[in-house]
């Protein structure tokens, strides 16, 4: 099993830093927000729609996952190997992370109103009045935070029902449990990221529980950001911005961000990071965006060592 998780996890990553996005049209997660639009409209009791919802929908994306990966699995190990790299695969998303950011980085500096329109693909705000200053700052800020729930969750969950379904299951079962794990977390994250706002109380039970299943991933993808720029003061330092935003998560990788390029991150009338610096130039973004990278594949390493154990 060891050497097995190894392969599905350098695979799916390798097959992100190669090929992108699966089209929008066959990507797993773009289905999966299918089963979730039906969910975002009035309902008579929409905490106890949405609780149920949150609850049972990624656990039926989990199950499909489960079922595949032990039915490929059944007719040959390599087989179930390769349907958990491609369903882990659509569950991380780096190379689309980083463009996206630097892209918009570019466009403050040329075309302000593109570099907030492309915005949109990163952090859902409301971009029409932003400086270019503020353009940069959303930048950073959503390039931290989509490290830790677009690619290092994802990862954790695998590593983690890696490690314990290897001591009680056998190598078949293992693999698909650790797949579906993976699956479960890109779920929760799918339905918070669209109906976990406080406008919508359908929303609350998957905000929460996202809230829940990523305090985990959020520090250590601080960690491994400041690890990823040799020092161990961005997150030192950090910590003591992180609970600045509402989110008991999003905070900690947008600190250790903010720290180590030296830049404040503002989001108006929300938060503000390192409230006595400047806020980005498009260097520092594009600095910070290097670091995000380079923490992506210190996850990569450190999850196939784990699970190669």
């Amino acid at each position: 099993m060891s050497l097995m998780a190894v392969g599905v996890v350098l695979a799916a990553v390798g097959g992100d830093h190669l090929l992108g996005e699966p089209p929008n049209r066959l990507h797993p997660v773009a289905l999966f927000g299918r089963l979730v639009a039906p969910l975002d409209r009035s309902w008579p009791t929409p905490r106890l729609a949405g609780g149920i919802a949150a609850l049972s929908l990624p656990l039926l994306a989990a199950g499909v996952v489960a079922a595949a990966v032990w039915i490929a699995g059944q007719s040959h190990p390599i087989a179930g190997g390769v349907v958990a790299a491609g369903v882990l695969f659509s569950t991380i998303s780096l190379r689309l992370l980083c463009a996206t950011a630097s892209n918009v980085l570019d466009q403050t500096d040329t075309d302000l109103a593109g570099a907030r329109e492309a915005l949109l693909a990163l952090a859902g705000r409301d971009a029409t009045t932003l400086s270019a200053d503020h353009v940069r700052s959303a930048a950073v800020e959503s390039a931290a935070e989509n490290l830790s729930d677009g690619f290092v969750a994802p990862l954790v969950g695998f590593v983690i029902a890696s490690v314990v379904g290897g001591r009680w299951l056998t190598p078949g079962a293992t693999l698909a449990a650790a797949t579906a794990a993976a699956a479960w977390i890109k779920a929760i994250n799918t339905m918070d990221s669209m109906v976990g706002y406080r406008t919508k109380p359908v929303g609350w039970a998957a905000a929460k529980l996202d809230d829940l299943v990523m305090w985990v991933p959020a520090r250590l993808t601080a960690i491994t950001i400041s690890v990823a720029t040799l020092s161990p003061d961005p997150l030192l330092v950090g910590r003591r911005w992180a609970g600045e935003p509402a989110s008991p998560n999003a905070g900690w990788p947008m600190a250790t961000l903010s720290a180590a390029l030296g830049v404040r991150l503002d989001k108006p009338g929300h938060y503000t990071l390192n409230a006595v610096a400047s806020l980005p130039t498009t260097a520092a973004g594009h600095r910070g965006v290097a670091i995000v990278r380079r923490a992506g594949w210190l996850t990569t390493v450190s999850a196939a060592v784990i699970v190669g154990v």
